[in-house]
This record gives C-alpha cells, sequence and structure tokens, in this order.
C-alpha cells in the first residue's frame, strides 16, 4: 500500500498496548462544516484510536433517526463530498497518525466518479472506505479502484454471515472488519455479549484481520462490555445525538461536549481488559 498505513500501524498499536481500539463515528459537516473541524480536531485527544466520517446523503437507508438528521443538518450547512475532503485535508495539516476511514453510500462516490474519489480521498489523508451499499459480488465497482489507489475496504459482517457468505466478504477486505451487533439500523439496541464474543472470534479465526464491533453502543459500559471481546468498539450514535441536540440549543462549545463524551467512553475501552485482569 503506497503512502502511511495508519490503520494496520495503529492496530497494531492497540495488540502491543493489549487494549481494544474506541473508534468513533461523525457526520462530515454537521451541524455546520466550521464546527465539525472543530469536532474532528479535538476527537484524537480525547481518545479516539480510529474516526470515521460519514459523507452526507439524502437517504442513509441503515442508519437511524440520528444519523438521518445528521445527514439532513450537513446537507443543510451546505456540505458537499468535495467539502468532506477538504475537511479531512485540513484535519491532516495536524494531525498525520490518526486513521480516518469514510463511511457512507456510494451514489455520491459515483456521482463524483470512482477513479477519481478514491484518489482525491487518498491525496486529502483518507484510510480507509466502509460503503454499506456496495456488495461484496460488486468489488469492482469500488473495491479495486480503491486498493489500487492505497485505501482500505473494510467490509461489514452481521449476524445472518454464515459460513456460505464468510468467503465474499473477506475477499478483498483489509484494515480491520465492522462486525454488526445486531440486524436493523444505527442507533438500536446493543448485540448480546456472549453472541458477539463467538462472532468476533470466528471472524478473526477467518480473516486474520482485527474486528471492530458497533451498532448500538452508547454508554461507557456498553463500550467497556464489547471492549473485552473485540479489537475495536465504535460509537456513533450517542456522539451524533449529542451533537445534533448541542446544535439545537445554539451552544457555543460542541466540540467540547462531543470530547466530554469520547473521554468518557475511551476511558471505559482503555482500562477493560485490565479490569478484568484483576478481577
Amino acid at each position: 500500500m503506497a503512502g502511511p498505513d495508519r490503520i494496520s500501524a495503529r492496530f497494531e498499536a492497540l495488540r502491543a498496548e493489549r487494549r481494544a481500539g474506541l473508534v468513533t463515528f461523525v457526520t462530515a459537516g454537521d451541524p455546520s462544516p466550521d464546527t465539525f473541524a472543530g469536532i474532528l480536531a479535538a476527537l484524537p485527544g480525547a481518545g479516539a484510536d480510529v474516526i470515521e466520517v460519514g459523507m452526507p446523503f439524502t437517504d442513509p437507508m441503515a442508519d437511524g433517526p440520528a444519523i438521518e438528521a445528521a445527514n439532513l443538518r450537513a446537507l443543510a450547512a451546505g456540505m458537499t463530498l468535495p467539502g468532506v475532503l477538504e475537511l479531512v485535508r485540513g484535519f491532516r495539516q495536524k494531525d498525520n497518525d490518526t486513521p480516518i476511514v469514510l463511511m457512507g453510500y456510494f451514489n455520491p462516490i459515483f456521482a463524483y466518479g470512482t477513479e477519481r474519489f478514491v484518489r482525491d480521498a487518498r491525496a486529502a489523508g483518507v484510510d480507509g472506505l466502509i460503503v454499506v451499499d456496495v456488495p461484496p459480488e460488486e468489488d469492482e465497482e469500488l473495491g479495486a479502484p480503491a486498493r489500487a489507489a492505497g485505501l482500505h475496504i473494510i467490509r461489514l459482517a452481521t449476524p445472518t454471515t454464515d459460513a456460505g457468505r464468510m468467503p465474499a466478504v473477506l475477499n478483498g477486505a483489509s484494515g480491520f472488519l465492522y462486525y454488526v451487533s445486531v440486524a436493523g439500523i444505527t442507533g438500536g439496541k446493543a448485540g448480546d455479549i456472549q453472541t458477539v464474543g463467538a462472532a468476533v472470534e470466528r471472524l478473526r479465526q477467518a480473516s486474520g484481520l482485527p474486528v471492530a464491533v458497533g451498532f448500538g453502543i452508547r454508554t461507557p459500559e456498553q463500550a467497556a462490555a464489547m471492549a473485552r471481546q473485540a479489537d475495536g468498539v465504535v460509537v456513533g450514535s450517542a456522539i451524533v445525538s449529542l451533537i445534533g441536540a448541542a446544535a439545537e440549543r445554539g451552544d457555543t462549545n460542541i466540540a467540547e461536549q462531543a470530547a466530554t463524551l469520547v473521554r468518557s467512553l475511551a476511558e471505559a475501552v482503555r482500562t477493560a481488559r485490565a479490569e478484568e485482569e484483576l478481577a
């Protein structure tokens, strides 16, 4: 892979530290481009190990009400796909270590031009892509050009991903796997811990990749429980909901509020395995 492989380096560092990583999700441009830039800049210092940045889209079919509302706020504030890349480029001027993964839907990428998008994304400092509506069977549409540009394609696995489906999901996957702990949309309930643990181990054995667990994780307690099972814990809707509520109130310290929440999640994730070993 040409250029820095920040994702692999980060998970290697997490393994050396014997802990899981905190993966935070925020929607680019929410609630405004300037405010979002401040939020993005604050996340690593608050403890985010990997950052997923949502690419706003009018029809986010896999997302719940909180992230859907964030998409609409960002679009109303004028966010575009070139604007998303510009925000990442600005972030990279001060942080060249924290992995950035763009997450979203294929329609805006297709409209932008796939070859042009992956080239521009890599040049801006993006490390990987999660595009939820491009199935593995359509890998040539996005996966092949993305890998050629030096981007990881991060695949989703779900509770319904059986042994027959697994090879297709893993084909071309890199960076890490994102395990959706429950069937449904973002922001719902978290998955059962024992079931999640078994699924994570199965995915690790099949792929050799780190496994991050997401969907429904909102509190430090839930994050700690998942951190004992997985290589990464993804929190999105809780952060996005806080941003939306603060924006509705007209607060001016949204980045600080988001950082406070992330700090509590990061502390729970960082200490979860150590506490388990002491128990």
